[in-house]
């Protein structure tokens, strides 16, 4: 049997490494030029988004600006990542208004405090790379399922109305919406605002000339404030008041919720969720520019920095937003100046211009964030997924699913195990070959012998059960584990017992990479990969007179598994020959797991 031998080819002391991508020119008057209009850019995609999430999070207006102001002066000035841009994100709104109407809004700045923290522990603890290992099914499922309710709590926010609560509760209601809609004129004026803007953000992108290079967000509110001002339009407007007076500090009385177990899992989730986007975000963002690439673990300490602040002033939760992200890039920005700079201009303008806030609809606002939702949504990755993985697209279903029925953590989770599962599988093929020769059964297995893969091996070993001779033959598993190994000498010692009657009952068990095996003392054709220690319960006992003994073994560990009380031989083997094993990896844990069974009837000695 051939063996697998890898090998790791070091380079020399002095090779001359692979030369990195280009790093954008980071200084002089064109880098600066750049970054400061990069900067305006960010900052007229960002007011929008931070005034749209921040009502649908249930929260103040000033909220949403206040996190879009740490995003900016205090993320984007440490370290991780030079391009990407945090601030409040619409994957977090439905869990936000979720929490806020169970609890109260006095409670977010703890839980949003704790978030934070342990981000920065995460981040402490090297786990930033963890993220990446998660499967692509997973993250898109998780990315549907935040945008499902988002599109769903908007949809009431189109028409002037207040939400049912859970995303079930609001589809269940949509019938209810459009026969109060349509019974109101107000809220009929506010339906047709908001789907005006809904349509526009998706067919901005296909306006011509310069007027396209507007930011579709800014531009959608703009045209939806000057509309609504006609007569006719009688909608809400965002109530924004005072960034000074939004602050809440939280008191030590705000910090006893933090021991509720229920407020400890959004905290969990936060963490999670938050995590996940940004650093998703950060590998999105790296692929758009030949910059500097982003530090994971630092980028994560930095956003729990950030987090850790917002929870202090009590403002909602930030992530790297990927919309705002892109922004920059495409606008140009060359290192993390802009980013600190457009928190600048967040800042200056929630000072010195609020009045301008008060002018904009809510519906306007959730139709840019139906159409936020729906990118998240992205319903043409669905058959795409299924198209390219049916397994992986049931992940990404089964994800999407148990996220809108039950909640993202626990949908998250639901879509983890069942990618495992999937993966564990797939990595556990395992194919059985019953062949016959001489008078001789010969059960060959192939691939990896997995727990997953009992019931096949069981069903093959029964197969062969009423066969008089049997040789199971395991050298062509590339991995053999306890229960499978477990599994075949049980079996082998039932057929034993179940032999006990009769002249002849043989049953021979092949090794992964163990050697071969000499003739045997009954006079049967030596087998390769095989190997026999005789045991009894009193001991080693030695073969008759005039019979070569068996192959010595130096490494082995015989167990009286099975005792001699009807005559019969038994053993157990763990290597034969020179007592090594031969191969390494996936073969050598094979081989030193494996088993050599041998059951003979013979006369015991004396």
């Amino acid at each position: 049997m051939s063996t697998l031998s890898l090998s790791r080819k070091h380079p020399a002391r002095h090779a001359r490494r692979a030369p990195r991508p280009p790093a954008p020119a980071g200084g002089g008057t064109s880098s600066l030029v750049a970054d400061l209009l990069a900067s305006l850019v960010v900052f007229l995609v960002a007011v929008p988004l931070c005034i749209g999430i921040a009502v649908a999070s249930g929260v103040p207006v000033a909220l949403g600006i206040i996190s879009g102001i740490v995003g900016g002066l205090v993320v984007g000035f440490l370290p991780g990542s030079s391009i990407q841009v945090s601030g409040p994100a619409a994957g977090l709104a439905a869990l936000v208004l979720e929490f806020v109407t169970e609890h109260g809004l006095g409670l977010l700045g703890p839980v949003v405090l704790a978030t934070g923290l342990l981000q920065v522990v995460l981040g402490a603890l090297r786990m930033g790379r963890v993220f990446q290992s998660i499967s692509l099914a997973v993250v898109q499922g998780m990315l549907a399922g935040i945008g499902i309710p988002l599109i769903l709590s908007q949809t009431y926010a189109l028409a002037d109305t207040p939400q049912t609560g859970s995303a079930l509760g609001n589809l269940a209601g949509l019938p209810d919406l459009l026969g109060g809609t349509l019974a109101e004129p107000h809220r009929s004026a506010a339906l047709l605002l908001g789907a005006l803007s809904v349509a526009l953000c998706f067919a901005w992108r296909r306006v011509p000339g310069p007027v396209g290079k507007v930011p579709a967000p800014l531009a959608v509110v703009v045209i939806g404030t000057v509309v609504a001002s006609l007569p006719g339009f009688d909608v809400q407007r965002v109530s924004f008041g005072n960034l000074r007076d939004a602050v809440a500090v939280p008191g030590p009385g705000d910090f006893a919720g933090l021991l509720d177990i229920g407020v400890l899992t959004t905290v969990v989730t936060f963490a999670v969720i938050a995590s996940a986007e940004t650093l998703f975000s950060a590998a999105a963002v790296d692929r758009m520019h030949s910059g500097p690439r982003t530090r994971y673990n630092a980028e994560l300490v930095s956003q729990g920095i950030g987090n850790s602040l917002c929870g202090l002033l009590g403002a909602l939760p930030i992530t790297a937003v990927i919309a705002r992200s892109s922004a920059n890039v495409q606008a140009g920005a060359r290192t993390k100046v802009s980013r600190v700079v457009h928190g600048g201009w967040l800042l200056a303008f929630g000072l010195l211009l609020p009045g301008l806030l008060g002018l904009i609809p809510v519906a306007v606002l959730a139709g840019v964030l139906v159409h936020a939702g729906w990118k998240l949504f992205d319903p043409a990755a669905f058959p795409r997924m299924w198209r390219t993985d049916r397994g992986e697209g049931v992940v990404m279903v089964i994800t999407t699913v148990a996220i809108v029925v039950s909640n993202l953590l626990e949908g998250v989770l639901a879509g983890l195990a069942v990618a495992i599962v999937l993966a564990a599988l797939r990595m556990s093929r395992m194919t059985t070959r019953i062949t016959s020769a001489g008078g001789v059964t010969r059960l060959t297995l192939s691939g990896n012998a997995t727990f997953l893969r009992l019931p096949r091996l069981i069903d093959a070993l029964e197969s062969v059960a009423a066969e008089p001779r049997v040789h199971v033959d395991l050298s062509g598993a590339s991995h053999l584990d306890l229960a499978c190994r477990s599994q075949v000498e049980d079996w082998a010692g039932q057929r034993r017992k179940a032999g006990a009657g009769q002249m002849e009952v043989e049953v021979e068990v092949s090794l992964p990479d163990s050697g071969t095996r000499p003739a045997d003392p009954g006079g049967s054709p030596a087998s390769p990969h095989s190997g026999t220690v005789p045991v009894a319960s009193g001991g080693p006992r030695r073969p008759p007179p005039g019979v070569p003994g068996p192959t010595p073994v130096r490494t082995a560990t015989a167990r009286p598994a099975h005792g001699m009380s009807q005559g019969y031989w038994f053993a157990s083997a763990l290597s034969t020959g020179d007592g090594q094993f031969h191969g390494t990896g996936p073969l050598r844990q094979a081989g030193e797991g494996a088993l050599g069974t041998r059951v003979r009837p013979v006369r015991p000695p004396g």
